[in-house]
């Protein structure tokens, strides 16, 4: 008689789901990015949104919005390609750093760790440059990630997953 086989019970959603969640809400939101870089480019969307600008009242989104279109206007053509590869180029790594966790790959857990804590001296030097409150909430999340996943990786040891 052959041994009684334990149920398989699909994962739960857990830490690495909610990793996964976290880098590919990045991705979309660096899509978005590269798109709305794309569409500024558009000289008669960006003459605009200036006069939208100096219609509204002086206000926070009135100044986010000048600061935003004064540099993206102060571009040149081969700056804005160059962003637009690294917007897209992050996008990919997220994304297959995203779906490699969400489907539970131990070579996931190891590109993001060595990813996001390969990102965080950059992110410290960014906010000793120019410190606010949402930078500083992104460097906690990334050191958590990478402590977390330090630590998953570990505890697991010499163990893999079938």
């Amino acid at each position: 008689m052959a041994p009684a086989k334990s149920p398989v019970h699909p994962p739960g959603f857990g830490m690495l789901r909610t990793i996964a969640l976290y880098k590919l809400l990045k991705v979309l939101l660096l899509l978005l990015a590269a798109y709305g870089e794309l569409r500024l480019h558009d000289a008669s969307l960006l003459a605009k949104l200036v006069t939208w600008s100096a219609e509204r009242p002086s206000g926070l989104e009135h100044e986010l919005i000048s600061r935003v279109l004064e540099w993206f206007s102060g571009l040149s053509e081969a700056r804005l390609h160059a962003l637009r590869a690294v917007t897209l180029g992050y996008a990919a790594v997220f994304a297959v750093e995203g779906v490699g966790l969400w489907m539970q790959k131990r070579w996931a857990e190891w590109l993001t760790t060595i990813v996001t804590g390969s990102l965080i001296p950059f992110e410290l030097w960014e906010m000793f440059e120019r410190p606010n409150a949402g930078k500083a909430l992104v460097i906690l999340g990334n050191v958590a990630i990478v402590a977390y996943l330090i630590w998953h990786v570990r505890s697991r040891g010499g163990r893999r997953r079938s």
